[in-house]
């Protein structure tokens, strides 16, 4: 007779920016504390050095992380808000492995659009009708829209791809792009490199979930990350080498702007917040119409 051993939910592991709590109470025991068996499952991230891919697919669901989910590689993961709600309402309509956003993220990322040390750009309407270098339907390219649309009409925001982050400094120290899209570690290696911040915003985070984690379980986790957003509160700096470790040396932790990480306890998503959300990713042509709240939200770590 086989027994076959449950298995282990699996969460992802991306980028630091996204996934610090995680860390913190993976690191912290705080998962265990909660009777969770969890595997982290790291995945490829713009924020790595190390990350040779530049995003050219056209579907979101061919990238690294999506791959692994697709393929019961991973059951929970986290990215920007915006990038969740895509990959929620597009999943089912093209027949892949369903998802549905669980909660609002513990981590509000720091984003900053930067310019060349000598830029004739000082402010953000200076970019009209100039290349931005992000990562295409991920955080970068959805916060730098946000803080664009502040300045400049719709036709007149410009957005390309240059790949990776380290990948996007290089295009600008070359000239190849007027402006790029960063987030942590690699605000604080431009600013060492001597790159000009123009403007910065913060990105809420995600969380999504396949049917096959159950409410209890999900809360468990959640209560797990708003134990480690208080450690972090605290004191950061012992957790900043996941950061350091992304750049590949280019950064000492000294030179990390702590100031700029931002952590609350993850919430529920609510209706509301999903129709501003969803309607803006419309109206920016970046995702379907026609969703509802009921076939892309499920709140049951909440109920």
């Amino acid at each position: 007779m086989n027994i076959q051993t449950p298995k282990k939910p699996q969460v992802a592991i991306m980028n630091a920016v996204h996934d610090l709590p995680v860390l913190v109470a993976r690191d912290k025991g705080y998962f265990k504390d909660e009777g969770l068996d969890l595997e982290f499952v790291t995945t490829p991230g713009m924020a790595q050095v190390t990350t040779a891919h530049s995003v050219k697919f056209d579907s979101v669901f061919e990238r690294p992380l999506d791959s692994v989910y697709n393929d019961g590689g991973i059951d929970q993961y986290r990215m920007c808000e915006w990038g969740i709600m895509k990959r929620a309402v597009e999943a089912d309509r093209e027949g892949l492995r369903g998802r549905k956003i669980v909660a609002l993220g513990a981590s509000m990322s720091s984003f900053a659009i930067v310019v060349a040390y000598d830029s004739k750009a000082y402010e953000p309407e200076m970019l009209k009708d100039q290349a931005i270098a992000v990562t295409p339907n991920n955080g970068s390219h959805f916060t730098t829209l946000k803080i664009m649309e502040g300045f400049l009409a719709q036709e007149h925001i410009k957005i390309t791809n240059a790949g990776s982050m380290p990948k996007r400094i290089e295009a600008l120290r070359q000239g190849k792009v007027s402006a790029v899209s960063l987030m942590e570690p690699w605000i604080s290696v431009a600013q060492k490199q001597g790159l000009r911040i123009l403007i910065e915003s913060h990105s809420t985070r995600s969380e999504a979930a396949g049917d096959d984690l159950d409410g209890p379980t999900l809360a468990k986790m959640f209560r797990a990350q708003a134990r480690a957003v208080k450690v972090l509160e605290n004191d950061p700096p012992p957790y900043i080498h996941y950061f350091i470790a992304e750049t590949g040396g280019l950064l000492e932790p000294h030179e990390f702007q702590t100031w700029r990480l931002l952590h609350a306890a993850p919430q529920p998503y609510t209706r509301e917040r999903f129709d501003d959300t969803y309607k803006w990713t419309v109206k920016w042509n970046m995702t379907v119409p026609g969703a509802a709240y009921e076939n892309t939200v499920d709140n049951r770590a909440w109920e």
